[in-house]
């Protein structure tokens, strides 16, 4: 957790009291170019299918300070207060977040469940109820990209991409407007620019990106913006996290993350004296600091989070605000506003992720009264999860999507050719497997936290031997982290699809050097991750357990220790390549590491960082970033794929093996 000096606290409350004291103003000139501390108005044309009338952008560099002007184009109309007094609209925000290009999950055997297609409807019915009063519409709290098959269609170059299906879906589906999360970055923001040309028709927000070498601040996104829809003002403000997002890539050495807290208190009293009611819309994670909720089956490193924004934002406000979250995969409010979600005045909400639910706030807002006279409620709405294996008298059916249940038209006209683009891909056989005992999806769920598992074995041995065919030569080692297996594979052909469903995270291949005593320290900090026998009882292994807990190739072989506690364990009997460590201490090896750990692993601390994840005590982490690195470029799932192809029987006698590389003592 980062830790911060009095002098750096004492500077964080001036600035943010600064910001509070601002009473923004708003001045009208030919040339709106913003300065420092200004933002400029400037209208644009909102999604077709969305619900906005009128869309402002509000440009400029919230990082310079406090923002006390706001300039409006010389002859345009800047949002002003329309409506009359005591007059109210109810304002209906619905919201997903952490969708993961999961639109559709394909399904053989259960049938594909229409994730986006069911949100769709549920849209389309609550504008078709909507009084003349009642506003809805629809917004994306981010990381609307990685984690599918649909990932495949962005590519990694120019000439690879075929659609940005996340944002191709969410233009159709009539998203008002998005926040960049962390993982819009994953396949490079020279990528990710060409998504937003291409497919994203609503503004895309973020106070705190900045410096990209590829995507621009007020050309390809911008900090906030201000709408209006029969007649009520609607602010918006974008947040990133600064603790997950890919900076320090090679292909990006400038993008950066600043603060999210100071990001938002330097806009606020901005956007709001153009508002009657301001949407924060934070891809920063519920809670501060290490904090365990979502999908971290322990406490996860969320640093500046949405409790954080609360707090600073709180005492500046003076109309309604709430504040749309998501990047922890948190389910907020499930059965109404929860007390707990009340911070500093301001509602948290958040809709898990994936698309099993969509968010729903509907706020009562009368503008000029303040925050005295505004009421909200909240729900989460399920979407239902196909199965066709039911039948009308199970118990479960009623649960399950039926067809009546999504949108058709809009399966049929978005969803469809996307996935037809795909089925060439997806269904091919790359390899055959002889025997799923070791390596189906229960095992690898079972084993992945708390030992040896046979699919990283599998994995890990394999690119070592791929390894051969890379430019830089050979290497001896290889690693993989254990929440990058998010499923096992069965018995028999095993096609792209599911072979992407076991590593559905978009990564590269960093190939580092090491001393023995680096990869002694490496193991050692290792051993301390590692979920502990006590804890196994106590925790869901189907969820992430977000410490960083690492397997390896086989040619490291060692046992942990674990003693009385974290603290206590250390790897022993370790052995390099067939020699005992302490006679290769200061013998240079290689170790190919995917991009997310190499990176310094952002919320699972590879960094120098306390290890966190729910292990007890403050113990600094193995920092990896410090290593001297060759960056391959290849792509990781690529290069186990070609190889797997080139094996094509997968079995115990070519890479499914539990072979006591580590043991437990």
């Amino acid at each position: 957790m980062p830790r911060f000096t009095r002098r750096a606290f004492l500077a964080r409350s001036t600035a943010l009291a600064a910001a509070a004291a601002v009473s923004p103003v708003i001045v009208t000139r030919a040339n709106a170019s913003p300065g420092a501390g200004e933002l400029a108005m400037v209208a644009v044309q909102p999604n077709p299918r969305g619900s906005f009338e009128k869309l402002y952008l509000l440009k400029g560099d919230p990082l310079s300070g406090p923002i006390t002007t706001i300039l409006a184009e010389d002859g345009a109309v800047e949002p002003a207060r329309s409506l009359p007094e005591g007059s109210r609209r109810v304002l209906r925000l619905m919201h997903f977040n952490d969708m993961h290009n999961h639109m559709t999950d394909l399904d053989g055997k259960r049938g594909d469940t229409h994730r986006m297609a069911q949100m769709v409807q549920l849209v389309k019915q609550a504008k078709a109820q909507a009084g003349d009063d009642e506003i809805v519409l629809l917004l994306s709290g981010g990381d609307d990209h990685t984690g599918s098959v649909f990932d495949e269609l962005m590519g990694w170059t120019p000439d690879d991409f075929v659609a940005d299906a996340g944002y191709r879906a969410a233009s159709a589906a009539g998203v008002d407007l998005a926040v960049l999360g962390n993982h819009e970055f994953d396949r490079g923001a020279a990528q990710l620019k060409i998504g937003l040309d291409r497919d994203a028709a609503f503004p895309v927000l973020s106070a705190n990106v900045n410096a990209s070498a590829h995507i621009a601040r007020d050309v390809d996104y911008t900090p906030a913006a201000v709408a209006e829809v029969k007649g009520l003002r609607i602010g918006f403000i974008g947040l990133t996290t600064a603790i997950d997002t890919r900076v320090g890539m090679e292909s990006d050495p400038t993008l950066a993350v600043a603060s999210p807290v100071e990001s938002a208190a330097n806009l606020y009293k901005a956007v709001e004296a153009v508002s009657d009611v301001v949407v924060i819309l934070s891809h920063c994670g519920y809670g501060r600091g290490m904090h365990q909720s979502g999908k971290a089956g322990t406490a996860r490193l969320i640093g500046e989070g949405d409790f954080d924004i609360a707090d600073a934002i709180g005492p500046m406000a003076s109309k309604p605000v709430v504040l749309i979250g998501g990047h922890s995969h948190t389910e907020l409010n499930t059965d109404g506003i929860d007390a707990d979600n009340m911070v500093a005045g301001l509602l948290l909400t958040q809709a898990k992720a994936n698309g099993q639910f969509l968010g729903d706030i509907v706020m009562s807002v009368a503008p000029g009264q303040g925050r005295d006279q505004w009421f909200s409620n909240v729900s989460l709405h399920p979407i239902k999860r196909r199965d066709d294996r039911l039948k009308p008298e199970d118990e479960k059916f009623a649960a399950a999507e039926q067809d009546g249940d999504y949108d058709a038209e809009f399966e049929a006209q978005v969803m469809a050719p996307m996935i037809a683009a795909l089925d060439a891909k997806l269904s091919e056989v790359i390899a055959e497997v002889a025997a799923d005992t070791l390596v189906s999806t229960p095992r690898t769920l079972a084993d992945r936290y708390v030992g040896e598992v046979a699919i990283g074995n599998l994995m890990n041995d394999t690119l070592v031997k791929r390894s051969a065919s890379f430019p830089g030569g050979a290497v001896d080692f290889s690693l993989f982290n254990a929440t990058g297996l998010a499923k096992g594979i069965h018995k028999g052909p095993l096609t792209f699809r599911e072979w992407f469903d076991v590593m559905p995270y978009a990564d590269v291949i960093d190939v580092a050097t090491l001393t023995g005593a680096q990869i002694r320290d490496m193991l050692t900090s290792n051993a301390k991750r590692i979920l502990r026998p006590e804890e196994v009882a106590g925790t869901d292994l189907s969820e992430f357990v977000s410490r960083g807990f690492l397997h390896f190739s086989s040619g490291i072989r060692y046992r942990i220790a674990l003693g009385g506690s974290a603290a206590e364990a250390q790897a022993v009997g370790i052995t390099l390549n067939g020699q005992p460590v302490e006679e290769v201490l200061e013998t240079p090896f290689t170790m190919a590491f995917n991009s997310y750990i190499s990176l310094g692993a952002f919320g699972e601390t590879w960094n120098g960082k306390p290890i966190g994840g729910g292990v007890a005590g403050d113990i600094p982490s193995f920092d990896v970033r410090a290593l001297p690195w060759n960056h391959t470029g290849l792509v990781y799932r690529n290069e186990l794929i070609a190889a797997l192809r080139e094996i094509g029987t997968i079995s115990d006698q070519t890479g499914i093996t539990l072979d006591g590389r580590l043991t437990l003592t």
